[in-house]
């Protein structure tokens, strides 16, 4: 398929710069952070792929990227996310896309979900305030269920799993 692609990319601890970067290479897509977007650049494309990462069980930066595509007239619209939670937590990763995807995004927006890891070298103060208040919540539980007990020991530290396997189906995707 011959269709001009742009990735835009929101990134706090660069995972998803390094998932949309990839994707740019692997398909010659333009590749360019959210903060130089605009409506203007997106109509000279026509797909506009957001990539964003999964924060507090929201997409971060989702809302104005998806109100600057609206307002650009480009064709195709889809999305990505990074984030800690594991692949292989098919049900967990469908809620949070019922969670983000509304007003009919589920149906019409393809959405694509990469395992990255966790930052805290690189996360902000308030998020890092954020994920000990978890881990210590965590850590205090008596009786936890499987997925606290996975949840406590994937938020330990920072780590990277950081994979193109994980960039195939938005890949596959693009090149389609």
């Amino acid at each position: 398929m011959n269709r001009k692609v742009l990735i835009v990319y929101k990134s706090r601890t660069g995972f998803t710069r390094k998932y949309a970067e990839l994707a740019g290479k692997e398909t010659g897509s333009r590749v360019v952070d959210y903060r130089k977007a605009t409506p203007k650049l997106m109509s000279e494309y026509d797909t506009v792929v957001f990539g964003g990462r999964a924060h507090a069980g929201r997409i971060d930066g989702y809302q104005k990227a998806k109100e600057m595509f609206q307002k650009s007239g480009a064709k195709e619209f889809a999305v990505f996310v990074t984030g800690a939670t594991p692949n292989t937590e098919k049900q967990v990763i469908q809620g949070f896309w019922k969670q983000n995807l509304t007003g009919g995004d589920l149906q019409w927006v393809p959405h694509f979900y990469m395992q990255s890891g966790l930052c805290y070298e690189k996360m902000s103060f308030a998020d890092r305030i954020m994920m000990k208040g978890l881990r210590v919540m965590l850590k205090k539980k008596k009786d936890k269920s499987d997925e606290e007990k996975m949840m406590e020991k994937m938020i330990a530290g920072s780590y990277d799993i950081f994979s193109k396997e994980y960039a195939g189906p938005l890949i596959s995707f693009l090149k389609g």
